[in-house]
C-alpha cells in the first residue's frame, strides 16, 4: 500500500494529478512501479485541519501543490506559499516522517515581486528540510501551465482566451508579441508521477519542467480563433505541431455544454445528399455521401486526385473502368455489414450504385480539398 498526500487537491494541477492517480488506483492506467494498491489523501483549504496531522503521519509521498497566487491581501502570498509549507513540514517532522516531498513552485521565484519572493521562501525552506531530515525533495518551477479544468478569468491567459472566444466574449491582449512559456498539464502530470519512482529529471538541484513551448501571445489568440472558425471552414488544425494539438484539446474542454455539436451543410437532391465533414491542407478532406435506392453516382475519373470509399450502411456496387479500355468493367460489391475500404485509383472512371432498398451511406476520403478552379474531375460513364 502506497499512501499519497496531495495538498491543493482541488486546484488545477491537483485535480489533473488526482484523476491520473485514480486511473492507476483503479487499474485503468499503468505506472512503472506503482500497483493499484494506493491510497490518496486529498487536502485543500476547506479540509478539516486535523486531517493534515493524520495524513502527514501516514503518507509515503507528498505532492505539495497548495499555494496562493491571487490573494485579497498581499500578505497572503507569504502566508499561503511559505506559511503553509512551514506548517506541512513541521507536521511531517512531528511524526518523524521523512517521506519524499514534491513542491510546486513558479518561474516567478526568480523575479523581484511578492509572489515570487513567497515562492522562493518556500523553496528554500524545503531544501533546508531535505538537508536536515534526509528526505528526497523535488522542486519544480513551473511556467504557465495550461489544459483542461484550469479556471478561466483567473490566472491563466490560455484558459481565459479559450473560455471567452468559445462564447464570443471579448479578450484583452496588451502585447501580441509578448512571448509566453507554456507547459501542458498532461506533460506535468506525467513528470510528477516520475517522482513516485524517485526518478525525476533534475537540473541544478531543481526538477526539469517537461516539454516547454515558447509562443507569442498573438499566435495563441490566432490559433484559438482558428479553432472556433474550424466549425465553419471544416479545416482541421495542424495536429503535427505539438503546441497546436495541445491547445486544440484545451480549447475543446472550454466549449459551452450546450454547444458541443455544430451543423454541416448537406447538399441534397433527389439522388440523396453529399456533405463535407473535415478538411486538411495536407491530408485532404472527408465527406459523407448518402445514395437513395437505385441511384448511381459518380461516372467520372481523375488525373491526380485519389479517393477512398467506405460503405457503412446499406449495400451496393462500385464499378471501375480504365479510360483507355472501354470494354472491361471491374465490380466490387460493398455493404455496411462488411466494412471494407476501396481505393479509387487515378485513371479509372468509376461510379457507385445503391442496390438495396434503403439509403446507402458512404464515407469518402479524397487526398485534396476540393478546388472549384481545378476540380480534376472528368465526366465519363463507366
Amino acid at each position: 500500500m502506497t499512501k499519497i498526500l496531495i495538498t491543493g487537491a482541488k486546484g488545477f494541477i491537483g485535480k489533473n494529478l488526482i484523476a491520473e492517480l485514480k486511473n492507476i488506483q483503479q487499474g485503468k492506467a499503468k505506472h512503472a512501479t506503482l500497483g493499484s494498491d494506493i491510497t490518496l489523501f486529498e487536502f485543500d483549504i476547506d479540509s478539516e485541519p486535523n486531517l493534515l496531522d493524520i495524513y502527514c503521519k501516514e503518507a509515503d509521498f507528498v505532492f505539495h501543490l497548495a499555494g496562493i497566487n491571487r490573494p485579497k491581501e498581499q500578505s497572503e502570498f507569504m502566508e499561503g506559499n511559505f506559511g503553509f509549507t512551514s506548517q506541512l513540514l513541521d507536521t511531517l517532522k512531528k511524526h518523524n516522517n521523512s517521506c519524499p516531498i514534491m513542491l510546486s513552485s513558479s518561474i516567478q521565484a526568480e523575479l523581484d515581486n511578492l509572489y515570487g519572493a513567497s515562492k522562493k521562501a518556500g523553496e528554500d525552506l524545503l531544501f533546508k528540510y531535505g538537508k536536515e531530515t534526509g528526505a528526497n525533495v523535488y522542486v519544480y518551477r513551473f511556467p504557465n501551465v495550461f489544459g483542461k479544468w484550469c479556471r478561466p478569468n483567473y490566472n491563466s491567459a490560455v484558459a481565459t482566451f479559450c473560455h471567452n472566444i468559445a462564447r464570443d466574449m471579448p479578450i484583452q491582449v496588451n502585447d501580441a508579441n509578448a512571448q509566453m512559456t507554456l507547459v501542458y498539464i498532461d506533460d506535468v502530470v506525467q513528470e510528477l508521477t516520475r517522482c513516485l519512482t524517485n526518478n525525476p529529471n533534475t537540473v541544478g538541484g531543481y526538477c526539469k519542467v517537461p516539454a516547454e513551448h515558447k509562443i507569442n501571445l498573438g499566435e495563441i489568440v490566432d490559433l484559438i480563433h482558428s479553432f472556433k472558425e474550424s466549425r465553419k471552414t471544416l479545416k482541421v488544425p495542424d495536429l503535427s505541431s505539438p503546441i497546436t494539438k495541445k491547445l486544440y484539446s484545451t480549447y475543446l474542454s472550454y466549449l459551452p455544454e450546450d454547444s458541443f455539436s455544430y451543423p454541416l451543410k448537406m447538399n441534397v437532391d433527389e439522388r440523396g445528399s453529399f456533405t463535407e465533414f473535415l478538411k486538411s491542407p495536407d491530408r485532404g478532406q472527408v465527406s459523407i455521401n448518402i445514395s437513395k435506392p437505385g441511384i448511381t453516382k459518380g461516372n467520372h475519373w481523375h488525373h491526380t486526385k485519389n479517393e477512398k470509399f467506405l460503405v457503412v450502411s446499406g449495400n451496393g456496387v462500385i464499378r471501375f473502368r480504365k479510360t483507355d479500355e472501354p470494354s472491361e468493367i471491374i465490380e466490387y460489391h460493398v455493404s455496411g455489414k462488411k466494412l471494407e475500404v476501396l481505393d479509387i485509383p487515378v485513371g479509372y472512371t468509376h461510379n457507385i450504385e445503391n442496390l438495396g432498398n434503403d439509403d446507402m451511406v458512404t464515407v469518402m476520403w479524397v487526398n485534396e480539398v476540393f478546388d472549384a478552379q481545378n476540380p480534376d474531375t472528368y465526366f465519363e460513364k463507366v
